[in-house]
């Protein structure tokens, strides 16, 4: 990606009188209705580095990486790369590969586990052909799956293990109260196992401990049948939030059937599944701001909260994805279920997270359309729902440049209050994106890996590859990353509570 492409972000828009928004970014409305430049430069600027452990990357599957710079980041901070795709892991399997959402939670002994997705198919290249292995499965066809790490307090790995196998193109997810990880299966899609036909297109669970192999896979029917990308459990409530990867998704709430989940298992129980519908429309409203996607250009104003209900999806687990039909038979797909209820339309749901009171996600690659673009697709928005006051507002809204940012998948919330976006666009180059208390963007890592490479097919695969699954670890002070190819996770620590300016 070049950078003339990223000097600034179109971002407007003010609080509502009498709303109480907990986000980073009230000052950020502040700055921007006065028509202040809401940029920065974060914790300074990026310069490539070796992680500290290059010594031992000297036979990766992909080459020699020991002098090769994979990350840039701000000065003092520094990373390892840790589980690499190929690696033999204690379970006595190779690390998979599609590295992609991730999450972190405490472990014993000041430990830190994380849970690690595999966004696989059915079929993998013959020279990368590292699938989840092992049993029990899903389904035997799909190569897809989870991992487990159990990091020391030296960020070192102490052991990893294939933690869910057998499933299908396991993108993001989300953490729960509970300590578990919901795996979302970014597929409508059926595979063959054993002679019978097996469904695709659910949530399943993994409980986040060092000790658990590979789970038995369960499928999470009543939390719909679509192509998920991400959750975020509201902690208060236990409802859970999820988005879906279509032109023409929607933003869905799940009710469990328990009430506020406890302990791993209970969403077994069902619960009823709800789309978000803009309050006092008639039609879906399409909230793209782009004509090329069925929107206006401007339609939804940015930092302005709209108020919100949800209607009913009678059939969840349907086995088509039609527009029309029988709902009863299943021959309606979920999100055409939802706007024949008048559901609001998103471009690409993908990355949410709860935090500072709000259920953030992610519409990748809405917004106006990106310039020089042939198929009109804009360069991304990031939402927030406030289950308080029952309101959506858009935060951000990439300007058709792409400037500063440029397809934002998966976020995070960071301990210091900041949003944290993981870039996957198809230019050169990706950034980690963050956007602090100030309203502030600022480019805090870049994947740099084979930046320099050219004419070498083997190594321009994976220049520019998307980052995935960022999140923090309990304490704070380490943040987890992905780069999704060739399948790298790293961790980030350095002086955090530095000033951004």
């Amino acid at each position: 990606m070049s950078f003339s492409r990223r000097k600034f972000l179109t971002l407007a828009g003010t609080t509502a009188a009498g709303v109480t928004m907990v986000s980073p970014l009230e000052a950020f409305y502040a700055k921007v209705a006065q028509g202040q430049v809401a940029t920065g430069i974060g914790f300074g600027s990026l310069e490539p580095k070796l992680p500290v452990n290059a010594a031992e990357l000297a036979n990766t599957v992909v080459g020699d990486l020991s002098k090769e710079a994979l990350l840039a980041l701000p000065p003092g901070f520094n990373y390892r790369a840790i589980s690499i795709v190929g690696q033999p892991m204690s379970d006595g399997t190779l690390v998979p590969a599609g590295h992609d959402g991730m999450a972190a939670f405490p472990g014993p002994g000041n430990t830190t586990i994380l849970v690690r997705n595999h966004e696989l198919s059915t079929s993998l290249p013959p020279n990368y052909n590292y699938p989840v292995s092992g049993s029990p499965r899903y389904s035997s066809s799909a190569l897809g799956g989870t991992t487990t790490l159990m990091l020391g307090p030296n960020r070192e790995v102490i052991k990893h293990f294939a933690s869910l196998a057998g499933t299908r193109t396991n993108c993001a997810g989300g953490l729960t109260p509970w300590g578990t990880w919901i795996s979302c299966e970014e597929t409508f899609s059926t595979t063959t196992s054993n002679g019978n036909t097996v469904k695709h297109g659910y949530n399943f669970e993994v409980i986040a401990d060092p000790n658990t192999g590979l789970v038995t896979p369960v499928p999470l029917t009543a939390m719909g049948r679509f192509s998920h990308e991400a959750v975020a459990v509201d902690p208060n409530t236990g409802y859970i939030y999820e988005t879906e990867d279509r032109g023409d998704s929607c933003f869905y709430r799940f009710v469990p059937a328990v009430g506020r989940p406890t302990s791993p298992g209970q969403l077994t129980e069902g619960g009823n599944l709800y789309a978000l519908k803009i309050r006092g429309s008639s039609v879906p409203v399409n909230t793209t701001n782009n004509p090329t996607q069925g929107g206006q250009l401007g339609a939804i104003q940015p930092g302005v909260p709209m108020p919100v209900e949800w209607v009913a999806i009678d059939n969840p687990d349907p086995v088509s994805e039609n527009r029309l039909g029988n709902i009863t038979a299943g021959e309606v797909g979920v999100r055409y279920q939802a706007q024949l209820k008048g559901a609001a339309i998103f471009f690409r749901g993908e990355g949410a997270w709860y935090g500072n009171g709000l259920v953030y996600f992610v519409a990748t690659q809405a917004g106006p359309p990106a310039s020089g673009s042939t198929n009109g697709r804009g360069n991304g928005q990031v939402w927030a729902y406030n289950p308080s006051n029952e309101t959506l507002t858009l935060l951000v809204e990439a300007a058709s440049s792409g400037e500063l940012l440029d397809e934002p998948d998966n976020v995070t919330v960071t301990p210091f209050g900041d949003l944290l976006l993981c870039e996957d666009s198809s230019d050169d180059f990706q950034y980690l994106v963050g956007v602090n208390p100030q309203g502030e963007l600022y480019q805090f890592a870049k994947n740099v890996l084979f930046a320099g490479v050219t004419n070498d097919p083997a190594k321009e695969a994976f220049v520019g590859n998307e980052f995935a699954g960022a999140c923090f670890s309990p304490d704070g002070r380490t943040l987890f990353v992905n780069i999704q190819t060739p399948g790298i996770t790293f961790a980030i620590w350095g002086p955090w509570n530095r000033k951004r300016s």
